[in-house]
């Protein structure tokens, strides 16, 4: 078994004030139980850095069996931390992961969402999201993709979805509360600002510095509040992978996790793509500012292919 041992994430990129994070300090085949880990905020829970989401194969509703393989060979490698949403596949995802959860549900921190921003919608959202997931408790329940002010105003409304999430969590059919978005940092910003969320799910990846950054104000803001911080879009959807792109999945990932995020999450395509991701995780080791800015220049031709759910999502 390797130890943890701590590290500091550069940080002349961003400004960000230093924060150590926990690394592997020595690689491991996969297979054994090396998945570094980090804390998720204020949640009490420990997740793995590299997490699944829930779209590619797994929100497929013709592939259950490869989804379902998919998902077993995460857990089994030591991935404790699922992402899903009713949207994606029209809920094809929520009934994969579902197939798994009803034989490994206590193995998992499972997080979903409400793309409903009334208190009535979320209800009735969250009674088919635990059907389709089968299981009678959320670890983590967000409002999903917040892309405007008036999203997060209708959502924090009396009669918003946050007040129906606030009342799941006081009935302990969600244990916390998050927000997400990909499109403008400063709309998460109002959020957060506005209610005391336990997590936020925000977009950074190795494009991200390159236009209307979430990895400044608002990473600053959340890791001042001990917020759990999970870090989406690490490939942009695969556009800035190499061949065609500008980086390998390790400097991308790589890059994602020298930030002082808890996790990471990839939606996945293949088994090999699992096996992939957690070797990067167990040898992770933080970049220095340098490695940092060497990589953002590398992708600095093909920015807009790296943000391009900023501008068109």
């Amino acid at each position: 078994m390797c130890t943890t041992a701590g590290a500091v994430a550069g940080l002349g990129v961003t400004g960000i004030e230093a924060v150590r994070v926990p690394q592997s300090a020595c690689a491991a085949d996969p297979g054994s139980e090396d998945m570094p880990r980090r804390k998720l905020g204020r949640t009490g829970h420990q997740v793995s850095i590299f997490s699944l989401g829930g779209e590619a194969t797994v929100q497929q509703t013709g592939r259950q069996d490869e989804a379902a393989a998919i998902i077993d060979k995460a857990l089994d490698l030591g991935v404790n931390y699922i992402d899903t949403s009713p949207t994606y596949g029209g809920g094809g995802s929520e009934s994969n992961i579902g197939r798994v959860m009803v034989r490994r549900r206590e193995e998992v921190f499972l997080a979903s969402k409400t793309h409903d921003r009334t208190y009535d919608g979320t209800m009735r959202l969250i009674e088919q999201s635990l059907e389709r997931l089968q299981t009678d408790y959320l670890d983590l329940y967000q409002v999903h993709n917040v892309r405007v002010n008036n999203d997060v105003d209708q959502a924090l409304d009396r009669q918003g979805a946050v007040r129906a999430m606030e009342k799941l969590k006081s009935e302990k059919v969600v244990r916390n509360i998050g927000i997400t978005g990909h499109k403008d940092p400063d709309v998460l910003i109002r959020g957060i600002t506005r209610h005391d969320f336990d997590t936020v799910l925000l977009t950074l990846n190795a494009g991200d510095i390159h236009y209307r950054p979430f990895q400044e104000d608002l990473l600053k803001k959340a890791a001042e509040k001990q917020m759990g911080i999970i870090a989406m879009k690490v490939t942009a959807v695969n556009r800035i992978l190499k061949p065609g792109g500008a980086v390998s999945m390790q400097e991308a990932l790589g890059y994602t996790l020298s930030f002082p995020v808890s996790t990471a999450i990839i939606g996945i395509s293949s088994l090999e793509e699992v096996e992939e991701n957690v070797r990067i995780a167990r040898v992770f080791e933080a970049y220095s500012s340098d490695e940092l800015v060497r990589i953002e220049d590398k992708v600095r031709p093909h920015h807009d292919q790296a943000n391009f759910f900023k501008h068109h999502w």
